[in-house]
């Protein structure tokens, strides 16, 4: 799906998705990643959703966000607290939603001018069968 231009364009906003990747600012990228208002989008080491341990939530609590999105593949999942126990510590939200409507939020979210994160999962298996 691709995605209007607004006058967020000065900022890390998606502007496509499908079910093999995203564009952030029409840039393609088919790997996990963490993307930030006013940050260029980085590479993110979570090669699957299975794979997400508490180093991953660390990282991005490095960056001090109000509240991350975190969109965890073809449907929505849910991770265990402890994971991101150092961040609701610290008063970060983290909202779990399909990759599609985290990256809807995060534009929604961006464009009001909140310190989000979007943390993407990913992976390059999804939907395969073994």
């Amino acid at each position: 799906m691709k995605l209007h231009q607004s006058d967020t364009q000065k900022y890390q906003t998606v502007t496509g998705y499908d079910e093999t990747g995203v564009e952030i600012n029409a840039e393609r990228y088919n790997y996990s990643l963490i993307v930030l208002p006013e940050t260029p989008a980085r590479a993110w080491n979570a090669p699957s959703f299975e794979a997400l341990t508490v180093e991953h939530f660390d990282l991005i609590g490095q960056d001090s966000p109000d509240v991350v999105i975190l969109g965890t593949g073809a449907k929505q999942r849910f991770i265990h607290p402890k994971l991101t126990a150092a961040l609701t510590m610290r008063r970060i939200g983290v909202e779990c939603m399909d990759s599609q409507a985290a990256c809807r939020t995060y534009n929604i979210l961006m464009g009001e001018g909140r310190k989000v994160t979007l943390a993407l999962v990913i992976d390059a298996n999804e939907g395969k069968s073994a």
